[in-house]
């Protein structure tokens, strides 16, 4: 009786395994990639601040991005340095309300050349003022990390006033978020 049963659930069987092979295949991870940053190493002199003793190009790096994952309705990235010592961090770049079909930034776009899409926000961050501020941890620490997190948010966009902290922007984008994904680089001097 068992082996009769063998080829009729073979079909079922093989049919569901490749539903679920097919379903796999389409799902694109959800991923954050740079021509300028190597995940784990050194940023480039091009993304160091020119201020507070250091002397670089403060330009924002190329980014890139792929499988953003459906019902994303905008994307939002931030650079965070949790080695600043301060004993909360410091937000060096916080960017929100990107289109949801953006699949990337040109270099500079956070350093007041174009390439941000209209509408899109760049929030206050820890320097002050809107923008991308570059790496510039002080002399004779350990390299700090750099963590670039492109968030997937449930939500069109964040309404927020031009001047709200890099910390509620990020409450409001962890309250929102389908998925993210990181981009770590370091620096040190």
């Amino acid at each position: 009786m068992f082996i009769r049963l063998i080829p009729r659930l073979i079909p079922p069987i093989a049919a569901a395994a490749l539903c679920c092979a097919s379903l796999a295949a389409q799902a694109e991870p959800f991923t954050l990639t740079s021509p300028d940053i190597t995940e784990g190493r050194s940023l480039l002199a091009t993304q160091v601040l020119q201020g507070f003793g250091c002397s670089g190009g403060n330009q924002s790096p190329a980014l890139q991005w792929q499988g953003v994952p459906p019902g994303t309705q905008s994307l939002a990235l931030t650079v965070y340095d949790p080695d600043a010592p301060t004993g909360s961090g410091w937000w060096h770049w916080v960017v929100y309300n990107l289109p949801a079909n953006t699949s990337g930034l040109p270099a500079q776009a956070g350093s007041g050349q174009p390439g941000l899409p209209a509408g899109t926000v760049q929030g206050r961050t820890d320097f002050g003022a809107p923008g991308y501020g570059g790496a510039c941890p002080p002399a004779g620490d350990q390299p700090h990390r750099y963590i670039f997190t492109l968030y997937a948010l449930k939500v069109p966009r964040i309404d927020l006033p031009a001047d709200a902290s890099a910390a509620m922007v990020g409450f409001m984008l962890h309250a929102n978020t389908l998925a993210q994904t990181r981009l770590t680089a370091i620096y040190g001097r």
